[in-house]
């Protein structure tokens, strides 16, 4: 066969969840399949972080603008190929195609009540455009794919799809994530304090940033030896309005804000931290819950949406709206060492059970059935 994948933004600097599933699957395609004939389709960027192969070849479209490169750049390019599929990786697709399409559908946040408003432009535009581009295309899609149960149920309910209709192909995580013994020099480039909770904070209102705030508060009151709060993805301008918002700017002096973190760093931060703190409102799968796990680090995380499916039985979950249950759990942990090492037992054995390898053996039985 010849199979297109799009995958726009693999080579960006800053890639995020999306991204790095599509590029991690098609390494791992590229490992395990030598008989198909591969065309990977992206944007232009500096992190040219995926190689060709002989059977894998890369198409670099130059198109300004997401929309502007999805339905016009790449079924340009794809009259060129001709390929017997194209696996669209992102949530969207070209509305006008004609070849077969394989679309993931990661969620459908997007067509659900906010938790809040945005206040990225970036987010917004992104928001908008899918709420026009999806309800279109799954009615074009040969298969639909999404990565959780969970999700695939959201899915039927709320677009009016069959069961039958969406397969579920759950994620993995990248290797580099493990226990290390050396952390600390790439630690300390992020945070100078070696006790420290890691957080995943931005502005969308499911990553929760303000109630995780909030309970990181409640902690401080209440323990004897505290440790700092490192947070991920979010400015200072940000966390200053939360803080103000919540009334608890005497928190600021604990709180760590580096900005973006390098996917290549951040082994060693969850390596470091003393627990990882994961309560979003809503997840269609958690990526990070698996890299903490692998790496040995006790996740407080949510018992809402995917994650209790991926997360498992014995994580620990919490009601992402109560803080106080969220500081509660930052503090059992602090105190308790015992239920500390039994996490970080639970979490690497749980973590066994996903991988990128499973995921491309998935997709490439889906795409072989389509022949």
């Amino acid at each position: 066969m010849k199979i297109a994948i799009e995958a726009q933004r693999i080579f960006r600097r800053n890639k995020h969840g999306m991204d790095l599933v599509a590029l991690e699957t098609i390494r791992e395609l590229q490992q395990i399949d030598k008989i198909n004939e591969y065309y990977i389709l992206v944007s232009f960027g500096e992190d040219r972080c995926l190689s060709e192969t002989s059977n894998f070849h890369i198409i670099e479209i130059r198109v300004p603008s997401y929309p502007l490169w999805e339905q016009v750049g790449l079924p340009l390019a794809l009259r060129k190929i001709k390929p017997d599929l194209l696996h669209c990786t992102s949530n969207t697709a070209p509305l006008f195609c004609n070849v077969p399409l394989v679309l993931t559908l990661h969620d459908v946040i997007f067509m659900e009540k906010k938790h809040g408003t945005n206040t990225s432009l970036y987010q917004r535009m992104g928001w908008h455009y899918r709420r026009w581009n999806v309800p279109r295309i799954l009615k074009k899609s040969k298969c639909i794919i999404t990565v959780s149960n969970f999700e695939a149920t959201r899915i039927c309910n709320i677009m009016g799809l069959s069961k039958e209709q969406v397969t579920s192909v759950y994620n993995g995580f990248s290797n580099h994530f493990r226990s290390m013994d050396k952390y600390e020099d790439i630690v300390f480039k992020y945070c100078p304090d070696n006790k420290y909770f890691f957080f995943l904070g931005n502005t969308d209102p499911k990553k929760n940033t303000l109630r995780t705030l909030k309970a990181y508060a409640l902690y401080l009151k209440e323990s004897s030896n505290p440790s700092s709060l490192l947070i991920a993805d979010l400015s200072e301008k940000d966390i200053d309005a939360y803080l103000k918002e919540s009334g608890i700017e005497d928190v600021k002096p604990y709180l760590h804000f580096p900005g973006y973190i390098s996917n290549t760093d951040l082994p060693a931060i969850y390596n470091g931290a003393r627990a990882f703190i994961y309560t979003s409102l809503r997840e269609s799968f958690g990526i990070p819950l698996l890299e903490a796990m692998a790496c040995g680090t006790p996740v407080i995380s949510s018992n809402t949406s995917a994650i209790p499916e991926i997360a498992g039985d014995g994580a620990i979950l919490v009601d992402p709206t109560d803080e106080k249950a969220i500081a509660r759990e930052m503090l059992r942990l602090e105190e308790d060492d015992a239920l500390r090492q039994q996490q970080i037992k639970y979490g690497k054995e749980r973590a066994k059970l996903f991988s990128w390898k499973q995921t491309a053996e998935k997709l490439l039985e889906i795409y072989q059935s389509m022949l």
